[in-house]
């Protein structure tokens, strides 16, 4: 299993958080296209069209990363600000 997260406004699209079967060869990519593809609110919220940021147990990585068993994923929108 896997821990997915969202942050800022994903979190208020799709809630904290949520636990995904993980299975070998997955990478942050397959992963977000698999949660693209769970419905409509997931569709919207990390759609290939939006800049969404991803993190890997807590270090920021590119999608082709692949993920560990047990691993944390984050999905976030890039941050902006002062």
């Amino acid at each position: 299993m896997i821990t997915v997260r969202y942050f800022a406004s994903l979190r208020e699209q799709l809630g904290t958080e949520e636990r995904i079967l993980w299975r070998q060869g997955l990478t942050l990519a397959s992963l977000r296209d698999a949660l693209i593809g769970m419905d409509s609110s997931h569709a919207a919220a990390l759609s290939r069209e939006r800049a969404v940021r991803c993190a890997l147990n807590q270090q920021m990585s590119k999608e082709d990363a692949l993920i560990p068993d047990g691993a944390e994923v984050a999905f976030f929108p890039p941050v902006t600000g002062g």
